[in-house]
Parts: structure tokens; sequence; C-alpha cells
């Protein structure tokens, strides 16, 4: 396993971390604590050693887990703040609130290192707050204390667009992650001049676009109860995805043995990225991405990318 500097934070990350909203059965459905301890275990098998969560994430258990799990390991731990769930209806979405005033980060980031067993966590970012709630500059304040204190490694924003990432750039944040895959990469690309310049560590989620890039569903799927999918697309943007899949199959081909392989390939082939965040279920999931994601550079060719962006144009992709 590979590493990559994330930024200019003095971190060394793994080129692919474990992203852990799978395993809290909260975002595709139940996932069970003993696989979830497996898989946690076999990343680390694997030689991977960063790994990405949030406070909120099982109401804390996944925090927990990693706690436990990574108590001998060498590793470092990427977790997110600012999320307040309510313990009325537990993984439902309406009664989460955004909390992003300095003494509840203060706070959480105490809950953070009880149930990670950390002195330091070694990165903690700001869980998707918006360009204006970053603007008054009172949560990068605290964050940029704790960091002084010595609470914590580095900081950054979980960002959800490219008004929050530049906003996050002026007040200072030194690590931001942001979706990119094959579907979605031009807001990256158009930010990489600007986070080049203030040399932030770059974290890239949803690598599969939620599943659909492993090439596995059929138009006709639905998505059952419990999987947050069935509501992110429209039956209409959903079957649209689908077929635009037949632009990525080009990939498939030589070292790159599957769809799932050429949607990581893709990420690690930039090299403004600093670690791929993947999110698998259970332990095969994991080997299967792990072994096929590549072992060093070139991850995809040249002529591979530039195919592939001739196929998503005609496609009708606006990536």
């Amino acid at each position: 396993m590979r590493t990559r500097p994330l930024g200019q934070t003095g971190i060394a990350v793994s080129e692919l971390t474990l992203g852990t909203w799978g395993l809290s059965g909260e975002a595709y459905g139940f996932v069970a604590p003993d696989e979830r301890d497996r898989v946690i275990d076999k990343a680390v098998e694997l030689g991977i050693t960063t790994f990405e969560t949030a406070d909120v994430y099982g109401r804390g258990a996944i925090e927990s887990s990693l706690g436990q799990r990574l108590a001998l390991a060498p590793s470092q731990i990427i977790t997110r703040i600012g999320t307040f769930r309510s313990d009325a209806a537990p993984g439902a979405d309406e009664h989460a609130h955004k909390r992003f005033e300095p003494h509840y980060l203060r706070d959480a980031v105490k809950r953070c290192q009880e149930r990670l067993r950390r002195p330091r966590v070694e990165v903690v970012l700001l869980h998707n707050p918006s360009a204006s709630t970053l603007s008054r500059g009172e949560a990068a304040a605290v964050m940029k204390d704790l960091k002084k204190s010595g609470t914590i490694g580095a900081w950054g924003v979980s960002a959800g667009d490219s008004y929050a990432v530049r906003e996050a750039i002026t007040q200072g944040a030194e690590v931001i992650e942001l979706p990119y895959n094959i579907f979605f990469s031009r807001e990256l690309h158009d930010l990489a001049g600007e986070l080049r310049t203030a040399r932030v560590g770059i974290l890239a989620r949803s690598v599969l676009s939620y599943g659909i890039l492993a090439g596995f569903y059929s138009a006709s799927h639905y998505f059952p109860s419990g999987d947050h999918r069935g509501e992110r697309w429209s039956r209409q943007e959903y079957e649209t995805r689908i077929r635009q899949l037949d632009a990525v199959r080009s990939l498939v081909t030589g070292p790159v043995l599957s769809m799932r392989a050429a949607a990581v390939r893709f990420v690690l082939a930039n090299e403004t990225v600093s670690s791929a965040v993947l999110g698998p279920k259970n332990v095969l999931q994991l080997e299967q991405l792990v072994r096929e994601a590549g072992t060093e550079p070139p991850y995809l060719t040249d002529e591979a990318l530039s195919q592939l962006a001739l196929e998503l144009t005609r496609s009708g992709v606006v990536t």
C-alpha cells in the first residue's frame, strides 16, 4: 500500500482510506457488528493505515469500534464533527442538525477523543458546513486553537460544494474532503489550481458514486428500505446513470479487471488526490477493491483517460 502526503500537514496517508459510513448500517442497510470489526481488521491486514469516520455514525459506535480495533495498529483516523442527531429516531436523517457553535465543537472533539482512545486525533473535519457558516470564522478559530493545543493534528472541511471549499481555503483549512468520481469530476478539476496553491490535502469520497460505478446494478433495480440510494435519485436519474455506464466500459482492459477497479484507478490517477475513501460493507468488497486498485502508477494511462473523456461526453455526462 503506497502512501501520499496529506497536503502540508506532515501526515502520510495510505492511498486507500477505509470510509465507515457503510459500516454504520445507516447508509446501505444493516451491518452486523462482527462484520464491521472484521472489515476494520482486514483493512489493517491489507496495509490501509487511514480510516475516515464521523462522530454521528452509529451515534458514536463506529468511532468506538475504531478506537478498540486500531489501539495497537499504526494508523491515522480522520473524523468529522458538526452534526447533531436527536435520539428520537435512530437513522432518520430528518433529525440531523448542523451544529458549529464553538462550545459544541469543543465538546464534540472531547467525545471523539474518548471514543477513539486517542489524546490527539490526527485529523478532524467540519462536517459539511455551508460557506456562510465558515465565513463567520468561529468554527475555524476553534479548530486552529485545538491544533495549537495539540488536541488535533490537522483540521479541515468535508465540503458539499465549491463555495464551501473556497471559503474553507480562505479560513486556512489544511484538509478538504469532497466528492470525486468518474461521473462527478469537474468540481475538483476546476478547484485544482486553488487547492495546489493552498497546499491542502485532498480526500476523495463517493469514489464509486454510491456503488453505481461498480457496474452491478440494472436499470430495473430498486433499492430496499434503509438504503439511502432509494431516495437519492429519481427513477429517471438512476436509469440515465445506468445507461451512461457504457462510457466507462472501455477502461476495463488489461490490468483494469472490473468497473469498480476503473472507478478507483480513475481517482488514484489524479495526483492532486491524497487518498481515495472507499466504503465497503463487508470483507469481500474490501478485498476486491484493494486487490484491483493497482499498486503503483500509472493507474490509468493518459490514452485511457482521454478516451474516457470522449465517451462520457458522447453519453451526455456532465461531470
